[in-house]
């Protein structure tokens, strides 16, 4: 339920055009354009669906929202900008916020979440910054990379206010905003993500 709504001007779409282009080329990559540059990222291994699903699981009797792997989320940081979280929780209307290119508008957006792979690092710093200037609620990360689990909240310009980094052991609930009580098992998604 944040508040960043998108407009964007029809114009022709270069960056988006061989974003696409790379997407029909070599299917199963993720392509995003973040900062008006195009990154790609590799499909998920086995680990990071198990990670996903999980952290899935709690949001699937919630009623109002709808946890939604791999839909386009449109940045408000370019023209072209867009991501493809690995899971988003949005507003069950969010089939009316379709802004394009198989994209939604970030105010139907209650959470994200992303699942590291090789390149971790997009998820720790860039699109932190990209998530908090949609103002994306909560921002969630499975690092697999270094074993802990971030929860990142109140969203400002290019950073979250809030920012809980949490070990195996520790349980974590998440801000009933997301559309209700969900308790995260940090080692349970952290084991599940192992490769």
């Amino acid at each position: 339920m944040s508040a960043a709504a998108v407009e964007r001007s029809h114009e022709e779409r270069a960056l988006i055009a061989e974003a696409n282009h790379i997407m029909e080329s070599v299917p199963g990559l993720r392509v995003e354009i973040i900062g008006d540059q195009i990154l790609v990222s590799p499909a998920p291994d086995g680990p990071h669906s198990e990670a996903l699903m999980l952290f899935a699981a709690p949001f699937m009797n919630l009623g109002l929202v709808r946890a939604l792997p791999g839909i386009g989320l449109w940045l408000p940081s370019g023209p072209e900008d867009y991501a493809i979280p690995d899971l988003s929780v949005v507003d069950d209307d969010y089939r009316d916020h379709l802004v394009e290119n198989s994209c939604y508008d970030p105010m139907c957006f209650r959470l994200v979440m992303e699942v590291t792979s090789s390149n971790w690092r997009t998820d720790l710093q860039t699109k932190v910054t990209h998530y908090a200037k949609a103002r994306i609620p909560v921002y969630v990360i499975v690092d697999r990379k270094h074993q802990r689990l971030h929860v990142l909240t109140e969203p400002g310009r290019g950073n979250y206010a809030t920012h809980g980094i949490h070990l195996p052991g520790e349980l974590v609930t998440l801000p009933e905003s997301v559309g209700g009580k969900v308790v995260l098992d940090v080692e349970r998604l952290l084991k599940a993500g192992l490769a």
